[in-house]
């Protein structure tokens, strides 16, 4: 019997697990996201407070460079889908399992 109740919490619980590597590579990618668009931020303000130190973003993969350590591993991929007018562009980043977030990069030229 308890045996069966076993086999039976497992069978209902299996599912949750499995589900949980999805859950955790979108919210990797969502935090290499967020990171790059507060280094970006920070790289603005450098910028912006002190002409003569920091150099402008040319586009959103040139962003690895201002954040430390760069990206966590090759994995993961920066895309620019558009840059607009006030020097800012949407980015997006891609990671395992093609998971992706976007996020605003600050002082692209």
């Amino acid at each position: 019997m308890v045996i069966v109740i076993l086999g039976i919490l497992a069978a209902t619980a299996l599912p949750k697990f499995v589900d949980m590597k999805a859950d955790a590579s979108k919210a990797a990618v969502q935090g290499v996201a967020g990171a790059l668009g507060a280094a970006s931020a920070i790289n603005k303000a450098a910028r912006t407070a002190n002409t003569a130190s920091g150099s402008a973003i040319a586009n959103c993969q040139a962003l690895t460079a201002v954040l430390e350590g760069g990206l966590p591993s090759t994995a993961y991929s920066i895309a620019s889908i558009s840059i607009s007018a006030g020097s800012t562009a949407t980015c997006t980043v891609t990671g395992e399992n093609s998971q992706t977030a976007t996020f605003i990069g600050h002082g692209i030229s």
